[in-house]
């Protein structure tokens, strides 16, 4: 399989940037990013960390459709954003970036956003996963919700929680108090490392992509993401399945572990220190899970 980045021609026509590390073959992990419209940045290491944790693994990962270095269709155009701006059509975009990769019998693992679809892909293409792995994210968006009202409270002061509220029942988005306490969050919740290697002198999210599904920030929701919930579905999850989860996440710790009841074959870990990107917060203790939980599921041992 080749090595270094490869531009994917999408049946549709656009083209998708993916890059592929380590010459291992028997070993695949397939990685989607979060956002949704963010990028494939944080998982440009994760061949490297792994080979620390004395694991080889072939790691694929991509900049999803809008984003980054991959084509950004004109989605202002109302035909184009109904077609590429849909579940479907994300989920559907991971199966064939793997058809294009040439691997089957692999791991796919999912951050935030990719978490999502790591879900919904080992629910309608789980034949082909050796396993699945959910970092930050949980299956509803209800509790979800919940646990940002009481991120507020535990963070902010009572004035400049209300006020967040207050903005967000207006629609008051570019007040700059308002963002300001977005900033305070995000450092708290999100990047609790705020590392400068990932910064860039340009913003790189997909802005029309993460509005679409999320909204303005992470502590709110007023797109698509608001109808997320697939508790009823998450007992047909087959294949080996680690949730791995910040301890100071924008991500309800509950869920997670209810999560890691319901799914038939599944394991809760956690990240000290680390937050919704604890893959960069504590990467040492992130990494040693993610490379037992491949040495397990390899030598058939996960979860017994």
């Amino acid at each position: 399989m080749k090595q270094g980045t490869t531009i994917l021609t999408l049946d549709n026509g656009y083209h998708l940037w993916s890059h592929t590390d380590g010459t291992n073959d028997s070993i695949h992990l397939l990685a989607l990013h979060g956002g949704p419209g963010g990028n494939h940045e944080y998982w440009e290491n994760f061949h490297d960390e792994l080979l620390k944790q004395g694991l080889d693994v072939q790691v694929h990962y991509y900049d999803q459709l809008g984003s980054w270095y991959s084509d950004q269709p004109d989605y202002s155009d109302p035909e184009i954003a109904e077609k590429y701006l849909s579940y479907d059509y994300f989920l559907d975009e991971v199966e064939e970036v793997r058809q294009k990769l040439g691997i089957d019998h692999f791991y796919l693992i999912g951050q935030s956003w990719g978490g999502a679809l790591t879900m919904m892909y080992a629910l309608k293409y789980g034949e082909h996963l050796k396993g699945a792995i959910i970092s930050s994210m949980v299956d509803n968006i209800d509790e979800y919700l919940e646990h940002q009202d009481a991120i507020r409270d535990e963070a902010l002061a009572p004035e400049d929680a209300q006020f967040m509220r207050d903005c967000e029942k207006s629609g008051d988005w570019d007040n700059e108090r308002y963002q300001k306490l977005v900033d305070v969050l995000n450092a708290g919740y999100v990047d609790r490392k705020q590392p400068v290697a990932i910064r860039h002198l340009v913003p790189t999210m997909a802005t029309p992509v993460y509005n679409a599904f999320q909204g303005d920030n992470e502590f709110v929701v007023t797109g698509k993401l608001k109808e997320w919930d697939v508790r009823d579905q998450i007992h047909n999850i087959k294949v080996p399945t680690l949730l791995t989860f910040g301890e100071h996440e924008t991500m309800p710790l509950k869920s997670a572990q209810r999560m890691a009841e319901v799914i038939p074959n599944a394991k809760l870990v956690t990240t000290p220190d680390g937050g919704h990107h604890h893959m960069i917060d504590n990467a040492p203790v992130y990494f040693k899970h993610l490379a037992d939980y491949l040495r397990e599921v390899e030598a058939g041992t996960f979860n017994k």
